[in-house]
């Protein structure tokens, strides 16, 4: 690598980072500022849908311009070598954050922290709940995979190995998120998710997983949450 190449990857490694910092102290203090979880009914919401689009918008915008000049194998835009191996890793990948969820969610209580899972199915509000849907289920997963699988993975990849990477990103990921009970739950997930993205040499895996976790999550929501 050049000196031009790796001052310019410090600057996007500093860039990334800034944005880090920015995205978990912009979320605690949110999350202070409203003194809890927000009401249970907000992803029924018309407004929540509309918000949280044009939050992660402003986020993918800032990680592109970030992201200039990388190219696409460097940020996991790539098929991996093996799709059936991708899609084993997948499913393990899937059952061990559930079931690390399940027993820590034992101690910590962490699935309520966040509060934006419905307890049950309001059908007379069934179209705002569905562009909710998406943008957890669609959006969230691809702005935030390309943020810190993607982007993240390959600026922090270039000073560390892998394992710390995969660590350091996954942390990211959970502090972004402004909880805190549920913080070692969020960067457990992150983690798998970045192992599955070494393991894989694409990041088209992570956000699958990723989408089908928050989908299946706002599934049995609403379909279970009477219930239980």
């Amino acid at each position: 690598m050049t000196d031009a190449g790796g001052g310019a990857t410090r600057g996007k490694l500093v860039a990334w980072s800034a944005l880090v910092l920015a995205l978990a102290a912009l979320s605690y203090s949110v999350r202070l500022s409203d003194g809890g979880a927000p009401p249970d009914d907000v992803l029924y919401r018309w407004s929540t849908a509309v918000g949280a689009a044009i939050q992660y918008g402003i986020i993918l915008a800032v990680v592109l311009l970030i992201a200039r000049g990388l190219d696409r194998r460097t940020l996991g835009l790539v098929r991996p070598p093996s799709w059936g191996r991708a899609v084993v890793l997948s499913v393990a990948g899937l059952a061990a954050i559930w079931v690390a969820g399940a027993i820590l969610n034992v101690f910590l209580q962490a699935g309520e922290e966040q509060g934006l899972v419905p307890e049950g199915w309001d059908g007379s509000r069934a179209a705002p709940f569905v562009a909710n849907f998406v943008v957890v289920a669609v959006a969230a997963p691809l702005v935030e995979e390309l943020a810190y699988r993607g982007l993240g993975m390959a600026v922090v990849g270039a000073v560390l190995a892998p394992v710390a990477t995969i660590l350091v990103t996954a942390l990211a990921f959970g502090l972004a998120h402004g909880l805190v009970v549920a913080l070692p739950v969020l960067t457990l997930f992150g983690a798998i998710l970045g192992w599955l993205r070494w393991k894989t040499e694409s990041l088209y895996p992570p956000i699958a997983l990723h989408a089908v976790f928050n989908g299946a999550a706002l599934i049995a929501a609403v379909t279970l949450g009477d219930r239980v």
